[in-house]
């Protein structure tokens, strides 16, 4: 065990960016019911409960607006087709904003499937994590005062650098939990747009961003795989036979490369969920 701060600074910077890491695959393998004791999914419950109403309201304008859209006169309204198709849809509307919480769950939980499957094909992050090399701890034990001077500024600038991509990292998963929150708090609204033939596009936006959302869980746990598949053939190498500056400005440049590759492909989880679904 180092007593240096040089290495201490180092070693906390990768350990925050191992315990974010694994933060990560614990939240994606969480639903929005258990997400920090469930207490946000009670208050979105609430909202969507209470905007039921305001659903069926809307359920009823855009029917309306529907009806009158699509007749070409008043005798094509008294055509029975034109009435029947026009009350299956009403219909399903009303029960797609009803059971809105259902809808969102269901989907939730099918997208939720195919996570489950991908981190059952990869079996763990292994390797993922970053260690500081006993190579580096001893060449920096024993540097002088003035050359550990650069080497202060080489493991300020890394840890800066290590811990800044290891909120990023984390702070994109927390904002796909808060995006799932807002689109099933208001799913009424949107689903309430389906009575209409005019205003259904609406509705079926939402859907497709709302499943893109959900998929962008799998797209992190893919991320997650590449970067692990290449850390275990991208190992950081450590040149012994540099000063201990050298070693450690090579060291730190190599392991900021590799999480800038996962920080990047977590980040771009929302944009390849999106050319998915074509949003």
């Amino acid at each position: 065990m180092s007593d240096s701060w040089i290495v201490e600074n180092l070693e906390k910077a990768l350990g925050t960016w191992n315990d974010k890491l694994a933060e990560v695959w614990s939240l994606i393998t969480q639903t929005p019911e258990t997400f920090k004791g469930g207490d946000i999914w009670n208050v979105i419950v609430g909202i969507n409960s209470a905007l039921v109403g305001v659903g069926y309201g809307l359920l009823v304008l855009f029917f309306a607006m529907g009806v009158f859209q699509s007749a070409a006169s008043f005798r094509e309204l008294q055509r029975p087709e034109f009435a029947l198709r026009h009350f299956i849809r009403f219909i399903a509307a009303k029960v797609a904003v009803g059971y809105g919480m259902e809808v969102m769950t269901a989907i939730f939980n099918i997208c939720g499937g195919i996570v489950q499957t991908a981190m059952g094909g990869m079996g763990g992050l292994v390797g993922a994590g970053a260690e500081l090399p006993s190579e580096i701890v001893t060449a920096v034990d024993e540097v002088g005062f003035l050359y550990s001077i650069p080497l202060w500024m080489v493991s300020l600038l890394g840890s800066l650098f290590v811990t800044v991509m290891s909120f990023i990292l984390i702070m994109t998963v927390y904002g796909r939990f808060f995006r799932i929150y807002m689109f099933t708090a208001l799913a009424p609204l949107p689903l309430a747009s389906f009575a209409g033939e005019g205003t259904a596009q609406s509705g079926k936006a939402f859907l497709k961003s709302y499943i893109g959302v959900c998929m962008e869980g799998a797209v992190i746990v893919l991320a997650c795989l590449i970067y692990s598949a290449f850390m275990s053939n991208s190992t950081p190498i450590v040149d012994t036979e540099v000063s201990a500056v050298t070693m450690v400005f090579e060291y730190m440049a190599q392991v900021v490369f590799n999480m800038l590759i996962l920080t990047g492909l977590v980040k771009g989880a929302e944009r390849i969920a999106k050319e998915m679904f074509g949003l």
